[in-house]
């Protein structure tokens, strides 16, 4: 659940008449459509333009697997973000969502009954920043899940450090598993030093399962039965940065519902945040499972782990 943004990515620095690439993205569509390739039934909660945008957009949503019953569509004004990268996936970003159609999320538009049947609710603290009643929906949407996911993807242009760190602690209590990434979010909001020591502080805040992202070095998982390291997993190249963090998320929730362990679950989402980078926009390039599998199963040296 969250908000969707039309996305206009470029290689060049911003300037007028710069070619530019038309796309749609947003981390609970990133988030939705990783899930959906590693196999689990994925819907997307969430409110689109009632016009010719909105549609097309909730085509894009059905074109990656996802499906739009959930979807609702309002007069408003649709969210757009502009990025430019550099030839190293690096990212610069502008915002254009300001009181956006995506924003009006309510909890009325959470149902209890559809949120409790579903195998894992993900919300993140982007849908918690972007408006207050978007942030209710997400409680309300915690407290009815079975299993509630919540990357807090902290944005300081978005919330302050306080109203971030009051949702997380608030949060936390109620979800089955949290993905902060270190050391940014962990320093921000935790006060941690190191990733084991933020993992252990969100399991004394109530989460059942921590992971945390670790950049190119790896995964610091915790849980109430293990405590393990799993190395990242080299990007065979990388054009965009844009979703990579949204992709881990998705196929670890995913591959989690559908009865993988959390370290094998981890090491699926390492595997397809490193492909997607090789992909321009954040659905740019959205990698099968049976494709992220075959990633996820091979050492830095490039052959078949023993265990596979």
């Amino acid at each position: 659940m969250g908000e969707i943004l039309v996305e206009v990515a470029t290689d060049v620095a911003f300037g007028h008449g710069v070619p530019a690439q038309l796309g749609i993205s947003g981390d609970a569509l990133n988030v939705a459509a990783a899930a959906a390739a590693a196999g689990a039934r994925t819907g997307l909660l969430a409110v689109l333009t009632d016009d010719d945008l909105g549609q097309a957009i909730a085509a894009r949503i059905r074109e990656l697997g996802i499906s739009d019953e959930l979807l609702t569509f309002r007069t408003g004004q649709q969210g757009v973000y502009l990025v430019h990268c550099d030839p190293d996936g690096q990212r610069e970003f502008s915002y254009a969502r300001s009181s956006s159609v995506g924003s009006t999320l309510g909890p009325d538009d959470v149902d209890p009954a559809v949120v409790s049947a579903a195998g894992a609710v993900i919300a993140g603290g982007i849908a918690c920043a972007i408006s207050a009643s978007s942030r209710a929906a997400v409680l309300k949407a915690a407290a009815s899940a079975g299993r509630f996911v919540f990357d807090p993807n902290f944005r300081p242009r978005l919330t302050s450090v306080e109203e971030a760190t009051a949702v997380l602690a608030e949060l936390a209590p109620r979800t089955f598993l949290v993905t902060p990434s270190f050391p940014g979010e962990t320093s921000a909001l935790l006060g941690c030093a190191s990733p084991k020591e933020a993992a252990a502080k969100l399991r004394s805040l109530g989460a059942a399962n921590v992971a945390v992202t670790c950049g190119a070095e790896g995964i610091q998982l915790e849980s109430e039965h293990d405590s393990s390291w799993v190395d990242a997993i080299p990007a065979p190249s990388v054009v965009d940065q844009t979703g990579a963090g949204d992709a881990f998320v998705g196929t670890l929730t995913a591959r989690m519902v559908l009865g993988d362990g959390l370290p094998d679950a981890a090491r699926y989402g390492a595997a397809a945040a490193s492909l997607v980078v090789g992909g321009k926009g954040g659905t740019g390039f959205i990698p099968t499972f049976e494709q992220t599998r075959t990633h996820a199963l091979r050492t830095p040296e490039g052959e078949l782990s023993s265990h596979a």
